[in-house]
């Protein structure tokens, strides 16, 4: 008998490969869509990759056809978002909402802001105060503005700085797991001894996968399971005894990153978002912890939102 699901995924970068790997694995028919149609090696052979335009509603309509869910999994470049992450992630609700299919998005935490040190969970207000996080808590809110008004069934489900395959562009990746892979001193920023959560990638895309599948879950954002906190001196130091070196790292501040912003964009942008770096930056996952505890009878119940008296998980 034939599986009369079809998942689509956009964006083919590390989270989408992830939510891929984990579809497949669970015997689902999957599509990939990103700009050039080309697929990563990661990306598993049976699973088909298309190209579309995000800023043309006919080319994401042929993307999404057929879908019953579909995965936002991408974005614009990373010095773009300001200006163009609200209308992108609107250009492919608005089609998964013409496709009646039910939509996962791929959210970060910057919507959060600076807590303080305390612990990021799922009742930590949204409060941005920088231009990207802003970006994001409308993004977001047009999702759930969407879902709630009925045009879409949809979740979030938001992750730390994860790190992984093919997170190179992390500030757990290249500049950390790739030079000290080349022997040379890991990029480490602002305060290295200080407390910071990350998400392993692969961690991420199953528990989107399980998000989707929930129908309870959806109307929410979720905080995805995330690794125990531990400094990124600890990180890069776990990272060389495994590689069987000595560890060298540096550390990178604001001046240093507003320096090397005259020359990548990218660079300029994290300038605002170092206040992570800069105090303990912790992630309360718990309540989806213990959910992925729970056998598949309980998922729905466990989902649920507390009735009006009830004590919220």
């Amino acid at each position: 008998m034939s599986n009369p699901e079809l998942h689509v995924i956009f964006g083919t970068g590390p989270v989408g490969q992830s939510i891929a790997q984990e579809l497949v694995g669970r015997g689902k028919a999957v599509k990939m869509v990103n700009r050039s149609g080309q697929a990563p090696r990661a990306v598993p052979a049976n699973v088909q990759t298309v190209a579309a335009d995000v800023w043309n509603s006919a080319s994401l309509d042929a993307a999404v056809q057929g879908a019953t869910h579909v995965y936002q999994a991408a974005q614009p470049a990373y010095h773009e978002w300001v200006t163009k992450f609200v209308p992108f992630q609107k250009n492919i609700l608005d089609a998964t909402a013409r496709a009646r299919a039910k939509l996962v998005v791929v959210d970060n935490l910057y919507m959060y802001a600076d807590t303080n040190g305390k612990p990021i969970n799922e009742q930590t207000p949204v409060s941005p105060h920088t231009r990207k996080g802003n970006a994001r808590a409308q993004a977001a809110q047009a999702i759930l503005d969407a879902h709630n008004a009925g045009r879409v069934q949809a979740v979030i489900g938001r992750a730390s700085n994860f790190f992984g395959p093919a997170a190179l562009d992390s500030t757990h990746g290249a500049r950390m797991f790739g030079f000290a892979a080349q022997g040379k001193a890991a990029d480490l920023y602002g305060s290295v001894n200080l407390p910071h959560s990350a998400t392993y990638v692969q961690d991420f895309g199953k528990a989107l996968v399980v998000l989707g599948e929930n129908d309870a879950a959806f109307g929410r954002a979720w905080i995805v399971p995330t690794a125990k906190p531990v400094s990124q001196r600890e990180f890069a130091e776990m990272i060389f005894a495994e590689l069987g070196q000595p560890p060298k790292y540096r550390a990178v501040g604001r001046t240093m990153l507003s320096l090397f912003g005259l020359f990548a964009p990218p660079a300029k942008e994290m300038v605002e978002m170092m206040y992570e770096f800069e105090k303990p930056y912790i992630v309360d996952s718990n309540k989806f912890e213990k959910l992925l505890q729970c056998n598949r009878r309980r998922y729905a119940r466990a989902f649920q939102k507390p009735s009006r008296g009830t004590r919220k998980m």
